[in-house]
Parts: structure tokens; sequence; C-alpha cells
């Protein structure tokens, strides 16, 4: 669940910052929903954090996993499963307004990067 939902606020950000191909949008999503790329969300998100939001997080980040994807390190996959989860949850609670909020920080510090978004 939380992958979808981290992967359509993506979607939805990069549509609302202009004009690109559809392949474009689509190759600017996969490097924002990779399992590098949201281990670095994460990191960045840890401060920002509730203790119930953290247990959430740690449950998924502890959560055991059967293969982890090549382009990850197994530390990596699982702070984006951390963070799948975090989103997820608040998602399922109806908090979406501490979702966009947690979202829009991790957006902020991307403004700028080299991510071609």
């Amino acid at each position: 669940m939380g992958d979808c939902v981290f992967e359509i606020l993506c979607r939805g950000y990069l549509c609302a910052r202009g004009e690109k191909t559809v392949g474009q949008l689509h190759h600017d999503t996969i490097q924002m929903v990779k399992a590098t790329s949201q281990a670095k969300f994460a990191d960045k998100l840890l401060p920002l954090l509730t203790e119930e939001e953290l247990a959430y997080y740690r449950r998924g980040k502890n959560a055991h996993v059967h293969a982890v994807p090549k382009s990850a390190t197994p530390a990596e996959y699982a702070k984006a499963t951390g963070l799948e989860a975090l989103f997820g949850a608040l998602y399922l609670a109806g908090k979406t307004q501490r979702l966009n909020e947690l979202f829009k920080a991790v957006m902020e510090d991307q403004e700028g990067l080299n991510h071609g978004i």
C-alpha cells in the first residue's frame, strides 16, 4: 500500500511542476521511488517523525525480506521499506494532512538536486 501512496504523490508532484512528456514523467518517477532514493528520503524524515510514526517506520524497516534488488544495499532497502510502511500507515489512518507535510518536507530538499526533476 505504501509504495502506491508514495508513487502517486511523486507522480502528482512531477505533473504539477510543469510540462514533460509521459516518458520523462515516468523516468523521473522511477528515479524517485527506487530504494536508494527512498532511503535518502527516510534519512531526511526521521528527525521529523513522532513516536507513533517512528513505530510504523521501524515495523516496516525490520520486516523480513526475501530478496533485495541489485540496485540497493540491504540497509537502503530496509529504509525504503520503512518509508513505504510509514506512508501506507498514514494513508490508511486517514492522516492525509500529515502525509502531505512529510512528503512536502522531502520534496523541499529535492529542489535543485540532480534527479532531472
